[in-house]
C-alpha cells in the first residue's frame, strides 16, 4: 500500500469524534502524512417563504463561524492533533468536504458513518455523499450510535 501524503478529517464534533480523529491521527503518523481538518458549518440562504436571509442572519452567521473555529481549536488540542491543519467551512457539507479535499490535494477523506437504514438510508448521509463523490480514497470509519 502507497503512503498517504495529505489527509483530510471531517469533523462534526458528534460524541464519536474522538474515534473518528484517533483513526486519521494514526494514519497520518503511519503515513508520515500532512493532516488537515474541516468542519462545516450549514448555511441556509433561503427561509422556508422562499425569500433571502438578510443581515441579522449575516450577523448569526458570523458568530456561528467564529464559535465553530473556537471549538476546531479545542478540538485539535484534546485530540492531540496539534500539527493539523485547520479549517472552519460554510456551505453544503459534503459539498464543502469535497471542495476541500480537491483544494488541498487530499488522497484520503476520513469520515464517520453511522451505517443507517431504513428512511435514513434512503435520504444519504454524509459519509455517502463523500464517498461517491470524493476525487481520492474515502475511509468512512464505523460508528456504533444511530
Amino acid at each position: 500500500m502507497t503512503p498517504y501524503n495529505t489527509i483530510l478529517l471531517a469533523v462534526d464534533f458528534s460524541a464519536d469524534a474522538s474515534l473518528i480523529a484517533a483513526r486519521a491521527r494514526a494514519l497520518a503518523h503511519a503515513s508520515e502524512a500532512t493532516l488537515h481538518l474541516v468542519h462545516v458549518v450549514e448555511t441556509v440562504p433561503i427561509d422556508v417563504a422562499g425569500e433571502f436571509l438578510g443581515s441579522p442572519q449575516s450577523d448569526l452567521h458570523e458568530e456561528m463561524m467564529a464559535t465553530a473555529r473556537e471549538r476546531l481549536r479545542t478540538y485539535t488540542h484534546s485530540e492531540q492533533l496539534g500539527h493539523a491543519q485547520q479549517h472552519v467551512a460554510a456551505g453544503y457539507t459534503k459539498q464543502a468536504i469535497l471542495e476541500h479535499a480537491e483544494a488541498i490535494g487530499a488522497d484520503l477523506i476520513v469520515v464517520g458513518s453511522h451505517g443507517r437504514h431504513g428512511l435514513a438510508l434512503l435520504l444519504g448521509s454524509t459519509a455517502n455523499a463523500v464517498l461517491h463523490g470524493a476525487p481520492c480514497d474515502v475511509l468512512a470509519v464505523r460508528l456504533n450510535n444511530p
